[in-house]
């Protein structure tokens, strides 16, 4: 199997795997619903954010449209860079890496782009409607991307003669996230600790030579 085969079989699989558990807790689960996994350090618990990763926001509706349109040409670039680096037979774990960044960067645009259209608004008292009869619930580029994934993995409470926020609750690890979140933070992390392997500095020199002169 070929190294592009590789990137595209992995991309799909993260692709598949996000929308099908994104599409399922949407059209079965009323908004905040719990379903444990794990005990009670494992949860699917159905949020939707409108911004950034693991639920952060940023601008209104002005920075959404922004951030959507900055992560479309992200997309491009991530795809052409992938490209790029296949063709000049780049160390595997980094193509994967970064397959994995641009697939998990594409699923939540597809939320962006087409949730709303294709999804009524759900609620705390019933899950959402898929394809409903009067319309979505916003349109192209303004959905809200689906979170459920939850890892609560301490909740207790600071001492009382702690001296900072004494007897208040403490939860690590709070984000509610999704498989598209984790691919993306996957190939980050990835490509941190193996950096060594996955650079060196004649290929570098080699790829970025090649670029200037194409």
């Amino acid at each position: 199997m070929s190294l592009r085969t590789k990137a595209i079989a992995l991309i799909l699989i993260i692709l598949i795997a996000d929308q099908t558990l994104k599409i399922w807790v949407k059209i079965n689960m009323p908004f905040g619903k719990d379903i444990p996994l794990f005990g009670s350090w494992g949860i699917i618990h159905f949020v939707e954010n409108n911004g950034m990763a693991f639920g952060m926001e940023w601008g209104g509706k002005i920075g959404k449209l922004a951030l959507s349109l900055f992560r479309i040409v992200a997309i491009i670039g991530i795809g052409w860079f992938i490209n790029r680096r296949i063709n000049h037979n780049s160390h595997w774990g980094l193509v994967l890496a970064l397959s994995a960044i641009f697939a998990g960067a594409l699923g939540n645009m597809i939320d962006n782009m087409f949730y709303g259209m294709i999804f009524s608004e759900s609620s705390f008292r019933q899950s959402a409607v898929m394809f409903p009869s009067g319309g979505g619930y916003s349109s192209f580029l303004y959905g809200k991307v689906v979170d459920m994934l939850y890892f609560p993995i301490f909740d207790t409470n600071f001492p009382n003669w702690f001296p900072i926020r004494a007897g208040e609750r403490f939860i690590f690890f709070r984000p509610v996230f999704n498989i598209a979140d984790l691919a993306v933070s996957c190939g980050i992390i990835s490509i941190f600790l193996f950096r060594n392997k996955m650079f060196t500095i004649i290929e570098d020199i080699t790829f970025w030579h090649c670029e200037v002169s194409e």
